[in-house]
């Protein structure tokens, strides 16, 4: 039969609906504000429609370039060389970011690499998108196969850079996943997008990310402007060991751009923390077993259960745990033997296998007989 057992929780669950009802304004046509440790969403807005992402496209190349780096097919000291087509779209002449690079120069990875993140050098990521797939066209069929691979729901790239095109559009939760994947996957490498400046060819340049300058714990990661996708920040900042990743796009200048991402990650980390609710291989329950070797077996939680949830709501969860009993044997090590329910306010937000702690062998038929014997004499006791 079933059986319940409650737990009150000086913690809980942040969902989305609950996250962003009336609890922040931004002039931002899109935006959004995720937890890095749990993928919870404390705000959204028009998160998932596509959009033009200008420079902040340039994460999809950066990550492209640092796969191929860390699977040994690319090194930060190889050279690379500068093409006409490079120059001309990416340079100086064409009136977009550039690094300034010439033609037929032999350029290090970790230079170009530094003149994407820093510079938001557009011909930087057409020199890498060259020499790594051949042309730009190939590069950005490489770029959209790998969002693919790693789950972006909402994006197409048709360039390196994120210079206008009518096809080339991602979301801001896509933006916010890359942005996650990329400081997960690649943390030798994250320290880069934090540098402030970069002198290349005798020119310094500085990072356009204007949260490093004027935000508490700001480490990343790109800027972005067109005229239509607006002023646009894809940014990340850590306070107290707990990171939070924004997204932004379609603000009016440079001065709205900082001050409204200012603003949402500042609302974040003061509204909305982390809990840990449960340990992993922490004792829930005690099941028993019929037909055991032992008598129960401990069900136990299978892994860390971290939520991110409002600071002002944490006395509305709960938690209880069903489970079967008795069970029958034989039970083996990791089997789901029941479920830990989360609520708030008595709805349910999550449902949490459990798991047997230990494995339990099923006895031979002479006590199989003298436990039937028992449960006819004395019931389910």
């Amino acid at each position: 039969m079933g059986f319940n057992k409650f737990f009150a929780l000086a913690a809980g669950i942040s969902c989305l609906a609950a996250a962003t009802a009336n609890a922040f304004e931004t002039k931002a046509r899109n935006a959004i504000l995720v937890d890095y440790e749990t993928g919870a969403y404390l705000f959204a807005k028009n998160h998932e429609e596509m959009i033009a992402p200008a420079s902040m496209s340039k994460l999809m190349t950066v990550y492209v370039l640092l796969s191929k780096i860390k699977d040994g097919d690319v090194s930060l000291d190889e050279t690379f060389t500068v093409s006409e087509n490079a120059w001309r779209k990416g340079g100086a002449a064409s009136g977009g970011s550039t690094m300034f690079l010439k033609i037929g120069q032999e350029v290090k990875v970790e230079d170009l690499l530094k003149g994407i993140l820093i510079q938001s050098g557009n011909d930087a990521c057409i020199v890498v998108a060259e020499n790594i797939a051949g042309s730009e066209p190939e590069f950005a069929a490489l770029m959209n196969e790998t969002a693919e691979k790693i789950g972006l729901k909402h994006a197409h790239f048709e360039n390196a850079t994120g210079l206008p095109h009518p096809d080339h559009k991602v979301s801001v939760e896509d933006l916010a996943l890359l942005a996650r994947h990329i400081i997960k996957e690649f943390p030798e490498f994250y320290p880069l997008f934090s540098q402030k400046e970069f002198t290349f060819n005798g020119i310094r340049q500085g990072n356009r990310n204007p949260l490093l300058y004027s935000l508490k714990g700001a480490d990343g990661l790109k800027t972005g402007h067109t005229s239509e996708a607006g002023f646009c920040l894809t940014g990340s900042a850590v306070r107290n060991g707990r990171r939070l990743i924004e997204v932004m796009a379609g603000l009016e200048s440079n001065k709205q751009r900082a001050e409204e991402t200012e603003s949402l990650m500042t609302w974040g980390f003061a509204n909305y923390d982390n809990y840990k609710f449960f340990t992993k291989n922490q004792i829930m329950a005690e099941v028993p077993v019929w037909y055991g070797a032992a008598k129960t077996v401990t069900a136990v939680v299978p892994e860390d259960i971290v939520k991110t949830i409002k600071k002002s709501g944490k006395s509305k969860y709960a938690a209880k745990i069903i489970y079967d009993k008795p069970l029958k044997a034989p039970v083996l090590q990791g089997d789901k033997i029941g479920e830990l329910f989360i609520t708030y306010e008595g709805e349910t937000t999550d449902k949490i296998p459990l798991v047997a702690k230990d494995s339990v062998a099923k006895v031979g038929p002479f006590s199989r007989f003298l436990a039937n014997l028992k449960y006819f004499v004395f019931g389910n006791e």
